[in-house]
């Protein structure tokens, strides 16, 4: 199988592409950078392109040469849509490791063309959204007459990418989103907060729009979902007054002192901190009858995560084990799809 990795410079694209190896996969590195892409090539000895998104034409060339691309460049509510677009037309599968609602929806509306094409579209197969679907998924089997869902990650360790703080500026201001009664519905971000037990550690979460308010719909069918992250109950407390300060959050002067911020730091997490840190995930599930279940898992920091749980999915499809249209990483693989990710394991109440 030929396999194009696009935004193989970016920091979680270079975690993949050191790592596919270890699946006996060697993706064509892809990018904006040539520098950047052509350095990491040669010294992982692997082919390499020069590649944009801004030439439908170009982009078509390159994924006809290819059955599959990891599309590891975001954010994807700006990238998602001329690559999608290029693999309906070469008929080429398509995975991404998004985490973005919109980015999530986009992929589903060509659900009836990739399934006329032949090839499976799954965005969200990193950290976002593979262990918190599998956990949607396995607490619906534990409750089948489940009517409402919550999900929450947190993280011990570790840091930000530059690509996932690109991601969190673009979404500055914008509040956040849950699904109630089937549809995707705005509420204020942090606009309900509680503490939960993720097995060996209590925090206090508050809801985010997370990538499983979308996927997780179509994993359980489930209509009413809310998705939740650590925070600190005193920072929880001063974002209640964001309903005073989102109009500036929201202006171009605000976002752009932030991504000329960002510019100054590190590209992500050090070696180190990406060994010494892990994530956990808490979900529950309850029924109209007020009956309810819920567990806990710990996880491998997100950026390894996603570099393992990625390549597992390429290496499925290089194997044939795929199916067309617009698929979720738990819906196709079944809850045990998490465990095959080096780091994973249900804690013991489970």
């Amino acid at each position: 199988m030929k396999m194009l990795l696009y935004g193989a410079n970016g920091y979680t694209g270079e975690l993949i592409a050191r790592l596919a190896s270890t699946y006996n996969l060697k993706p064509i590195l892809a990018g904006r950078n040539e520098e950047a892409i052509r350095s990491l090539a040669n010294e992982l000895n692997l082919p390499y392109r020069m590649l944009g998104l801004d030439n439908p034409e170009e982009l078509f060339d390159a994924l006809a040469e290819v059955d599959l691309v990891l599309h590891a460049a975001g954010p994807f509510q700006k990238t998602a849509l001329p690559m999608l677009e290029a693999c309906i037309r070469s008929k080429t599968h398509y995975l991404d490791i998004t985490g973005e609602i919109p980015a999530f929806e986009l992929a589903y509306s060509f659900n009836g063309p990739a399934e006329q094409a032949g090839i499976m579209l799954m965005p969200g197969v990193g950290f976002d959204v593979v262990p918190t679907d599998c956990m949607a998924l396995h607490l619906k089997k534990r409750l089948p007459d489940a009517e409402a869902l919550q999900l929450a990650f947190a993280s011990e360790g570790g840091g930000l990418s530059h690509g996932t703080a690109a991601t969190m500026i673009m979404g500055l201001g914008e509040g956040g989103i849950i699904r109630e009664n089937g549809e995707l519905v705005k509420r204020p971000l942090g606009h309900k907060g509680q503490w939960v037990d993720f097995g060996d550690k209590r925090k206090f979460v508050m809801t985010i729009p997370w990538g499983d308010v979308a996927t997780a719909y179509h994993t359980t069918g489930i209509a009413n979902i809310e998705t939740y992250t650590a925070i600190k109950p005193t920072i929880y407390r001063l974002l209640k007054l964001q309903i005073a300060f989102n109009w500036l959050l929201r202006t171009s002067f605000v976002r752009n002192v932030a991504r000329k911020k960002l510019g100054k730091m590190p590209m992500g997490p050090s070696e180190k901190a990406l060994r010494d840190s892990k994530s956990f995930i808490w979900g529950k599930v309850t029924s109209k009858n007020g009956q309810s279940v819920e567990t806990s898992m710990t996880v491998a920091n997100g950026y390894t995560l996603t570099a393992h749980s990625s390549l597992v999915i390429a290496k499925k499809i290089e194997n044939g084990n795929f199916r067309a249209g617009y698929q979720t990483p738990a819906g196709m693989y079944g809850e045990k799809l998490i465990l095959e990710v080096p780091g994973s394991k249900w804690n013991p109440a489970t």
